[in-house]
């Protein structure tokens, strides 16, 4: 026992001779300072404070479909500092009416479901007053009632935001990542939202169109507390839900307008679609009657001779 005493001093020892030679220093966000440095009361008042106030208006336009309305209680059920407001004119001006609703709620960032001829939804994502705007063809649309998926997570709980690599390389996708990151990202210490993580947005890109998808982070059964690097691994993803693709049409400066950033040179509209295969149907059509009438013809000119017993029983 006495032998472990004095190797037990002699380490003692040895860190106060260090403590000694480098005296300590605290460490803070701005570097380490030592134990005797305070801050001053101009410092503190200077110092500039940051805290996210970002809220989203969500609301839709006229004669929208039940299906699109689900999405879009769908998305607000998702984004806990997200505000709903009465349905809009669709034939309204847009620039003018929605950033005044967005300037009275207080947000500073609109998401606006527009649908037309009961068919085309087309989603709106706008920073007002000053823009950028965006404006995108939903498709491939999948509502949580659709779905009925195995997933699940807290209700207002904050989401990680995850792109995939193509958003890295072209401008005009740098641009909506950062639209996409202020408008879907909830703030930090949101009175709505709940202080962790369970659940991951994905934003892929893929033929030219982004695709929209929600996971829960699973962990391990009987797994409570934190877990250490090494057993992340461990955790799955399971799919909640909704589903829906993007397909950007324009970027605007403004906000629900102003000067054209980008033009998607892919963009096809729903109603040349709708044409098209209209102008096949029609083509099939005229297909049938043009064999009708070669086989007409080619009857009347191939003409076969009456047979003899044709008629026996109409005699008898």
């Amino acid at each position: 026992m006495a032998k472990k005493r004095k190797v037990v001093d002699a380490a003692a020892a040895a860190v106060a001779a260090l403590e000694e030679a480098e005296p300590p220093r605290k460490r803070t966000l701005l570097g380490r300072k030592e134990n005797g440095y305070h801050q001053t009361d101009d410092e503190v008042a200077n110092k500039p404070v940051f805290r996210n106030k970002e809220k989203v208006l969500v609301l839709c336009s006229r004669r929208i479909t039940f299906r699109y309305r689900h999405l879009m209680m769908d998305v607000m059920a998702l984004l806990p500092h997200s505000k709903k407001d009465v349905k809009v004119q669709a034939k309204d001006n847009k620039s003018s009416t929605l950033n005044e609703l967005t300037d009275l709620k207080g947000c500073s960032s609109c998401l606006l479901f527009e649908c037309r001829k009961k068919k085309d939804l087309y989603m709106w994502l706008s920073k007002s007053p000053n823009g950028p705007s965006a404006k995108f063809l939903l498709k491939a649309v999948h509502t949580m009632e659709e779905l009925k998926l195995t997933g699940n997570h807290l209700k207002g709980a904050r989401a990680i935001l995850s792109f995939s690599g193509e958003f890295d390389q072209h401008p005009h996708l740098q641009l909506l990542k950062e639209l996409l990151t202020q408008v879907f990202c909830t703030p930090k210490d949101h009175r709505k939202s709940k202080p962790f993580f369970d659940h991951i947005f994905t934003f892929s890109v893929l033929d030219n169109h982004i695709w929209f998808r929600n996971y829960q982070v699973s962990l391990p059964a009987g797994v409570t507390d934190k877990l250490e690097k090494q057993a992340m691994e461990k955790t799955t993803l399971i799919e909640v839900g909704p589903r829906f693709c993007m397909n950007p049409i324009k970027i605007f400066s403004g906000s629900f307008g102003g000067q054209t950033l980008y033009e998607n040179p892919f963009y096809v509209s729903p109603n040349t679609e709708r044409s098209r295969d209209k102008r096949k149907k029609a083509g099939k059509y005229a297909k049938k009657v043009k064999a009708k009438q070669r086989r007409k013809a080619h009857l009347d000119i191939n003409q076969t001779e009456p047979s003899e017993l044709a008629n026996v029983w109409d005699e008898a």
